[in-house]
């Protein structure tokens, strides 16, 4: 008899805590609200919730997988551990002077962000590497040990080191590390060398340092999971999703937290993408939002775009520059704080705005009973007739129709003088222009329009707010997977097992040193190899490389792909070539007489997927007999319609329901405006069509 196979997906949201149980094919899945004070706890509940679904003990559970907001949580609001950081003499302000760029020029009053540690515990030491990994200067071993001695009598919880040039030559780094680990092994040191090895001084101190200032409560928490989890009967192993779109074990998400700054968001991306390959659709924009945020990427060719540095906690109205800018490898997205739990309010200008301060879970919207005062995107929504009150959240949630109500109206309507469903409405169509924003933003910084891109949209608040989203960005097409509520943890169990090794290798083309390149390449890939083989064992994988490239004088780098092989000197034109092409993608244009130069390296080892299997979508279906109708108000038209509601699981490959309808499940609920059709798809997806296309269809 073939084993069973019983694998979770859990994702901790800011709302909810979201499970996903695959048994041999067969999915089950659930949500529960996010425990704050105890985050396994609600792991726990939500896979006894699945189990007993499924008909299983958790004792037969053979993976669990979890992806986390953990990190970014204790980032943006100053939860981690009190964190010295040690740099080069010289050097001590580097976090804090930042760099040249404004975020908002022309602010004469302009704050910039708080660094993670304070001036006071900042130090210094006198060392040198050179841009080309020569060592200057050594650490004298007796400034050394009063060093550590100095820093341990403060009883710092946690060390970050970062020195100048470290990513060509770590030994100083690595020299400070030993030090501390002989004087004191149970104390957490993270260096800059291994956490974050790449040039541009800055990014790479913010990235250690926020390593560091987490690292204490990441490793507790996860050995509080897995014993929590071993102590319930589940002694399968534990992977977590890290911020690039794979899974790595317990032990490198504990030394290497900053990797996991969007371990679920990274989630959704893996869950879209895996549709978008599947239907061919080569340009596709998945839209995540839950209850606390909002999350848009673009999937072209069946990947999400990916980078290599990453912005946390941004404090002036979410301007780029404005937060702590970390090199690491992510899924490229933008965030905004808009979820069912995103709080509205009416500014000095009698102006509706929607977060990005969130209800969360504790208390929650004000509907949800809990104790909540504030109108939230949920409260509005269930106020313009798109919940049902009875049904939220598989009916394990009640919902109050009469407490939105009174919160809407004394926070929103009586301040902005409008009457409680133009209030209700107005927070909607605020937190779905931000969004559309977002999206339009995102798209052009990468040279795309986006009226030419199928949207696939997941979460639990995504598909309430999808198809006015499309209205607004001109997009025709939206497709809404099965499983779309918990869509993230889903995600996890289609994702590889990765990891990728970088590294800052200046080199201009006119300089071009295949020997080095090739050296590199190596040690970078038998590093990725090691931590893959560290959760997965030994098994078939793929190598993908990188090298950031720009033109020499220009600030910033784009990622473009290349061979792993053995290279040459003839090879130079390959690299430019390929430069070139990349550049002209992204700017419609390349630059004559200028120089290209490389900076940073990566490398990506993941597992071998099976490949998806193709499915052609149904673009036009045949109209269902309708039963059952609900009122509620459509944006486009601003009124109140009389609209299909149809459950979800009755819909067969074929069927269509002209909007205005809503298609009801436990997780969401998907509103189909007067202008979309939606037809079921052979894979139980729904695709939304624009009511003008399928004319010409």
């Amino acid at each position: 008899m073939t084993q069973q196979q019983a694998r979770v997906g859990v994702d901790i949201g800011g709302t909810f805590t979201d499970i996903a149980l695959d048994l041999n094919g067969t999915l089950f899945t659930g949500k529960v609200l996010t425990n704050y004070h105890q985050p396994e706890q609600a792991i726990l509940d939500g896979i006894h919730l699945v189990c007993e679904r499924a008909g299983i003990a958790v004792t037969e559970i053979t993976t669990v997988i979890h992806g986390t907001t953990l990190v970014t949580n204790s980032l943006i609001e100053r939860r981690g551990a009190r964190t010295a950081f040690i740099t080069t003499d010289g050097f001590r302000d580097v976090v804090e002077m930042r760099t040249e760029n404004r975020f908002e020029q022309y602010d004469l009053n302009l704050t910039l962000p708080t660094p993670l540690v304070k001036r006071t515990d900042r130090y210094t030491v006198k060392e040198r590497v050179s841009a080309t990994g020569e060592v200057i200067t050594d650490i004298a071993p007796s400034e050394l040990e009063a060093l550590v001695k100095r820093i341990l009598a403060e009883g710092y919880e946690a060390i970050a080191v970062g020195f100048i040039h470290s990513y060509a030559n770590d030994v100083n780094e690595v020299a400070v590390q030993k030090a501390f680990a002989d004087a004191a092994p149970e104390l957490s040191v993270s260096i800059s060398s291994h956490v974050s090895p790449q040039m541009r001084e800055f990014q790479r101190f913010n990235t250690v340092i926020a390593n560091a200032y987490v690292r204490p409560q990441v490793s507790a928490y996860l050995g509080r999971l897995v014993e929590r989890l071993k102590s319930t009967g589940v002694t399968c192993p534990v992977f977590m999703m890290h911020s690039a779109g794979g899974l790595i074990s317990v032990d490198t998400a504990s030394e290497f937290p900053v990797r996991l700054l969007e371990s679920g968001p990274a989630g959704g991306a893996i869950f879209a993408a895996k549709f978008a390959g599947s239907y061919g659709e080569n340009q596709v924009v998945s839209f995540d939002m839950g209850g606390t945020t909002a999350k848009i990427c673009l999937i072209e060719d069946g990947k999400p775009k990916t980078a290599n540095t990453f912005e946390v906690a941004r404090t002036y109205r979410f301007a780029k520059g404005s937060g702590m800018p970390l090199s690491t490898p992510v899924v490229e997205m933008v965030e905004i704080g808009a979820g069912g739990g995103s709080i509205a309010h009416v500014d000095d200008m009698k102006q509706i705005r929607v977060g990005p301060k969130s209800a969360a879970s504790e208390p929650g919207p004000a509907c949800y009973q809990r104790g909540g005062e504030h109108p939230t995107v949920t409260d509005a929504n269930l106020l313009l007739g798109r919940l049902d009150p009875d049904l939220f959240a598989g009916g394990e949630i009640p919902l109050s129709v009469p407490l939105a109500g009174e919160a809407m109206t004394s926070k929103v309507a009586s301040v902005a003088g409008l009457d409680q469903q133009q209030a209700a409405f107005g927070v909607t169509e605020v937190v779905d222009e931000n969004m559309a924003n977002a999206a339009r933003v995102h798209t052009v910084e990468n040279g795309k329009e986006i009226g030419n891109f199928t949207m696939i949209a997941f979460g639990g608040g995504a598909p309430l707010h999808a198809c006015r989203l499309c209205e607004k960005l001109s997009m025709d097409y939206l497709v809404i997977p099965p499983g779309a509520g918990v869509g993230s943890a889903i995600g996890f169990l289609n994702a590889p097992f990765s990891y990728e090794a970088t590294k800052g290798m200046y080199q201009r083309l006119t300089d071009f040193d295949p020997q080095r390149i090739n050296a590199l390449l190596s040690s970078l890939r038998a590093e990725a190899l090691e931590f893959v083989q560290r959760g997965a064992g030994d098994i078939d994988t793929t190598t993908k490389v990188q090298a950031f490239m720009r033109y020499t004088g220009q600030g910033g780098e784009i990622g473009i792909d290349i061979d792993y092989k053995d290279y040459v000197a003839g090879d130079v034109e390959t690299f430019r070539a390929q430069f070139e092409a990349g550049y002209h993608r992204l700017f419609g244009r390349t630059i004559d007489g200028l120089g290209i130069e490389i900076t940073n390296w990566s490398i990506t080892v993941a597992s071998t997927l099976a490949p998806v299997e193709p499915i052609t979508l149904r673009r036009s279906g045949q109209q269902i007999a309708i039963t059952k109708t609900r009122e509620f108000f459509d944006a486009a038209l601003r009124k109140v319609v009389t609209a299909a509601e149809v459950e979800r699981h009755t819909l067969q490959p074929g069927d269509a329901v002209s909007g205005p309808a809503v298609i009801v499940e436990d997780e969401t609920s998907t509103i189909v405006t007067t202008g979309y059709t939606v037809v079921a798809q052979d894979d139980k997806s729904m695709l939304l069509v624009n009511k003008k296309i399928m004319e010409t269809i």
